[in-house]
């Protein structure tokens, strides 16, 4: 959240080892959403209403300037889940260092309709035109997805609505729902309680079975309380997803200092927890995304915060450069194990893209992807990264597009492949790479390709690759741990295995520095 100008942020943390368990509710600030100070936590297991976990939840600020927290407490040892809240002990203190969890805790117990076991990570809420707050909450109803809703006149006596928000049969447990509003025009986010005739709604949930997250467009009828996905939206397992990688458990806040929607997910680790204990650490947060609807109003457009091109550096550049097939070029000048690369590909002709398969699942980008990998020769790609490279390839993690032709129009998969991505002979911090999951993860690009370019932008960081095709319409992240390619060792090449030949039009590229641990 931000608040007085400070931003907050809240996270699931085991102060006692880098395994899931004994998790509080870490607290950092920042006053730049890059610079941070790690406080001492805001919330921890101290009373019978979560004596067993904190879980998640979110913040609102409710009016006078007032933040609270909901979040989920856990009572026994059969995980059965309650809402609680907890309110900052002191206003007028600038980084809310200590907040309490008052005596009327829970808020929120479950009904007899409901899974005990499965209600859980409440959204921030949202204020109706009726004076009414409202929050939505995850759950499961056998295998029905559930975001249940629930109204409340002061926020402290809440009542479930009689129908849930959405619900979504065959898709499993529904973890950390988010609920926002979004402009149909232009770039400003809107604050979580904006309704109107110039604004879609946005319900994202983080599917516990497959570990992704997945998000529909539609419109909110407020009277009803009822959410309905626009009808071309899939609302499941083959629906759009924030990214097509190693991220889950995101939520997203309006900052209204700069008047947009900031969305934040986590990467947990590609290794083992085994891995995780030598290492001492497991889980980061991303680079926090301005998130907006597209002009088409089909998708979400997500974006690195300008702020992180604060950090930028050393920059080389390169334009008009032919990549013919089989060639690599070397982006020399730069700190290639941190960097920050934007580029944009373009091509004569579509001609040679490859036929698309029809006995291939149009939904399974990742399949295709392991079957035409970066060094299977296609006609339009594939071409793109070779980030976190050796000098000789021995390892590296390509992100890269290859163009399909279908029946009906050209596919264009977008690939960042972990498969080649570290060898591991003992450097690495990881003890034996082969352990490490190391999927070819994969989405498809819904662009029309009219002007024949493919823009890639690749942000960089040791063990992690977060990459945003065509302006933030397909993301994709990352997590490797390569031995070779580390600190100094690391390369970064612009690819080409496709009989077209591809134009590099533009390059930047710059050497990342590191944030600095903020000042008291």
């Amino acid at each position: 959240m931000y608040y007085n100008g400070i931003y907050h942020l809240f996270y699931q943390y085991n102060p006692k080892g880098a395994v899931w368990g004994n998790i509080v509710w870490a607290h950092s600030v920042s006053k730049d959403l890059i610079n941070w100070k790690k406080v001492e936590p805001a919330i921890y297991p101290s009373k019978p209403f979560d004596k067993y976990g904190c879980w998640s939840g979110s913040a609102t600020i409710l009016p006078g300037n007032k933040p609270v927290i909901l979040y989920t407490g856990i009572v026994d040892q059969n995980k059965t889940q309650v809402q609680n809240y907890a309110v900052p002990a002191n206003l007028s203190e600038p980084y809310l260092r200590k907040w309490v969890k008052p005596d009327n805790n829970p808020l929120i117990a479950a009904d007899a309709s409901i899974n005990k076991t499965a209600f859980r990570d409440p959204t921030t809420a949202w204020l109706g035109k009726d004076g009414h707050w409202r929050i939505a909450i995850g759950g499961r109803k056998k295998n029905r997805g559930i975001s249940y809703l629930y109204r409340s006149r002061d926020f402290m006596q809440w009542i479930k609505a009689k129908h849930p928000l959405h619900s979504s049969a065959g898709t499993g447990n529904w973890e950390c729902p988010d609920f926002y509003p979004v402009s149909v025009s232009g770039e400003n986010g809107l604050d979580t309680s904006v309704e109107g005739p110039n604004v879609k709604h946005v319900l994202k949930v983080s599917l516990d079975v497959t570990r992704y997250e997945y998000y529909t467009i539609g419109t909110y009828l407020a009277e009803k309380d009822r959410y309905i996905p626009d009808k071309d939206m899939i609302d499941g397992w083959n629906g759009l997803r924030y990214d097509y990688g190693n991220f889950y458990a995101s939520k997203s806040f309006f900052d209204p200092s700069k008047n947009r929607r900031i969305l934040w997910g986590w990467a947990n680790e590609s290794d083992t927890t085994e891995d995780d204990i030598k290492k001492g650490w497991a889980g980061i947060q991303l680079i926090p995304r301005t998130i907006v609807l597209a002009p088409n109003r089909k998708q979400l457009l997500q974006w690195p915060i300008e702020e992180v091109e604060t950090l930028r550096g050393n920059k080389v550049e390169l334009s008009n450069h032919r990549l013919t097939k089989g060639q690599n070029i070397e982006i020399k000048g730069i700190t290639a194990a941190q960097a920050d690369v934007d580029v944009t590909f373009s091509f004569n002709s579509l001609d040679r893209a490859e036929p698309f398969d029809p006995s291939w699942d149009r939904y399974d980008a990742q399949k295709i992807c392991s079957q035409k990998g970066s060094t299977v020769q296609g006609g339009l790609g594939p071409f793109g990264l070779l980030t976190l490279a050796s000098q000789n390839l021995e390892e590296y993690t390509p992100v890269f597009f290859r163009v399909f032709r279908a029946q009906d129009k050209h596919l264009v998969l977008m690939c960042s492949d972990a498969s080649r991505s570290s060898l591991s002979d003992g450097r690495s911090l990881v003890k034996d790479g082969k352990n490490a999951y190391k999927p070819s993860f994969a989405g498809f690009v819904d662009v029309d390709l009219k002007d024949r370019k493919l823009s890639l932008r690749s942000l960089i960081d040791n063990s992690v690759v977060e990459s945003f095709g065509a302006q933030g319409k397909t993301c994709i992240t990352s997590r490797v741990y390569p031995s070779l390619a580390i600190y100094g060792d690391a390369h970064l090449f612009a690819f080409n295995n496709g009989t077209e030949t591809v134009k590099i039009d533009s390059l930047s590229a710059w050497s990342m520095k590191r944030p600095l641990q903020m000042n008291h």
